[in-house]
């Protein structure tokens, strides 16, 4: 089974109604797509009364990919506002398992930086993680290309499989040792598969202008990259039962259209959205 979404639900112009308003943008989305990338939690841990307000306001087999808090890759460096570790991983736990609970969650996805390298330390970091996040289904989404070195990728895909890691398969610029290959591997029954976007300059570039952001998934998938991505995901879907894909190639509005594009190639429908309402006046004449 193969299921298709986007990175956040805001910013998609293309799949709302002519008067949505912003609090109409998650329903909008919802009967477009089945999951969602939760971004918002990986710059603060979201209130469980937002929380709430989104599990109520999509379809009951819709799912979230929540982000794991900056604070827990390591992306914060010391600049931490939690006291401590424990603190720390405690407030997200009840943000997780408040998704658990509503069976609204796909999994937590853990993306680590790209100075994350392969190293005995961090290889540690990383069995700590599943230490402290054990009762959930973790991504692990690499950023940095020593992961998968050709004397060390076979083991980091054991380790994965090992401590029961899904693992992220990354579509995105090949630009040095911060970027990493598409590698179709599957080490459970799931499977995420990331589309950055395939922009060196903005990948390269990265943090060395105010609009970095914008610049770095700045990119629209012709056809035939997104033929090529069908095939590479048809292959990935042999080897486990569910692949989840999203599209973060947002900066010019590109991610929802390559999705509608991904998932016609594929011969995929989505059951179980919300429904399609018409605008004001659509279908009168």
């Amino acid at each position: 089974m193969i299921k298709i979404g986007l990175t956040g639900w805001g910013d998609h112009p293309s799949i709302y109604r002519t008067n949505s308003t912003r609090r109409d943008k998650l329903f909008d989305y919802s009967s477009h797509f089945p999951i969602v990338e939760l971004d918002t939690s990986f710059y603060a841990i979201p209130s469980q009364q937002n929380i709430e307000k989104w599990v109520n306001e999509t379809p009951e087999s819709f799912k979230f990919v929540v982000k794991a808090y900056q604070g827990m890759t390591g992306h914060l460096r010391d600049d931490n506002p939690y006291e401590t570790r424990s603190e720390m991983f405690e407030a997200f736990r009840q943000c997780a398992n408040a998704f658990q609970s509503a069976d609204k969650l796909a999994m937590i996805l853990v993306q680590f930086p790209p100075w994350f390298d392969c190293s005995a330390k961090n290889v540690q970091y990383i069995r700590y993680v599943k230490q402290q996040l054990g009762d959930f289904p973790i991504a692990i989404e690499f950023r940095n290309r020593t992961w998968y070195s050709t004397d060390r990728k076979h083991e980091t895909i054991r380790f994965l499989k090992e401590l029961g890691f899904i693992h992220t398969v990354c579509d995105e610029p090949q630009a040095g040792v911060g970027s990493v290959p598409f590698v179709a591997e599957a080490t459970t029954d799931k499977a995420l598969v990331r589309i950055h976007g395939r922009n060196v300059y903005g990948w390269r570039n990265s943090g060395s202008t105010e609009n970095w952001r914008e610049v770095r998934f700045l990119y629209d998938y012709n056809d035939e990259e997104l033929t090529d991505l069908a095939n590479k995901i048809r292959i990935l879907e042999k080897l486990c039962k569910e692949v989840y894909i999203l599209f973060n190639n947002n900066s010019g509005h590109h991610a929802a259209d390559n999705a509608k594009t991904l998932q016609r190639m594929l011969n995929l429908d989505f059951d179980g959205l919300s429904p399609k309402q018409l605008d004001f006046f659509e279908g009168e004449f």
